[in-house]
């Protein structure tokens, strides 16, 4: 019987999103009737990036599934899986991600702004956090990169609105994407939240809606990719 690995949240105590399912880890689970999307079964993600959709838990899986398997479009539902391995450290991945996709747009932003430190500061704030994960140094930051974020997030969506009646539609998108991945990232830093983690992953994707589509697409691309690189490394470690 073949078998197929994806990724899945659950809650601290092991039980799913409906709470009738409580998993071990490394023991098989069997649904019993019918299978269907969204609705009944098993259900997980084929790609790390996009289980950050699904965050039902603060507890992140690598599972393993067989049996029947229906696929959407992405994720999929099926009437036999497993807990694998679970994904420790989430908290401070998340973070890191959140952290490389807004330096990866830091620049722009900047080169329209270089006298607003705002977004910088956000992603500091994130940063700080990772190189000491306390709660002391989630206070006394937290205040400061929430406001930096969300100011910077105004400022972008306006430089969104004026450079429409410009040629600059690369810069806009580029900064629109910079102060939302920076005020995600500052989220992240504050709460441990994933879904954090992913607004500020797909915060290149979104910034890009009226840039070209290749360019979108370009910019999920490179997010999955390093994602699903982060998450490898996480497992790796154990």
């Amino acid at each position: 019987m073949k078998v197929i690995k994806g990724y899945k949240f659950v809650s601290d105590n092991l039980k799913s999103k409906e709470g009738n399912c409580e998993w071990v880890v490394g023991e098989w689970k069997k649904h019993k009737g019918n299978l269907k999307l969204c609705s009944s079964g098993f259900h997980a993600c084929v790609h790390p990036f996009d289980a950050l959709k699904y965050n039902y838990g603060n507890r992140f899986f690598l599972v393993e599934a067989k049996g029947k398997i229906i696929y959407g479009d992405d994720k999929f539902v099926a009437s036999e899986m497993r807990l694998l391995k679970e994904v420790k450290g989430c908290k401070a991945l998340f973070v890191r991600f959140a952290v490389w996709n807004s330096r990866k747009c830091l620049k722009h932003f900047e080169e329209l702004y270089p006298d607003d430190e705002r977004s910088r500061k956000g992603i500091e704030a994130a940063e700080e956090w990772l190189n000491n994960p306390c709660d002391a140094t989630i206070t006394a930051a937290e205040s400061a990169a929430r406001s930096a974020a969300s100011a910077a997030w105004s400022a972008a969506w306006y430089a969104a609105w004026s450079a429409a009646w410009s040629a600059a539609s690369a810069a806009r998108s580029a900064a629109w994407s910079a102060a939302s991945a920076a005020r995600s990232a500052a989220r992240s830093a504050a709460r441990s939240a994933a879904s954090a983690a992913e607004s500020a992953a797909s915060a290149a994707e979104s910034a890009a809606e009226s840039a070209a589509s290749a360019a979108r697409s370009a910019a999920r691309s490179a997010s999955r990719k390093v994602f699903k690189q982060m998450v490898a490394k996480e497992i790796k470690k154990g």
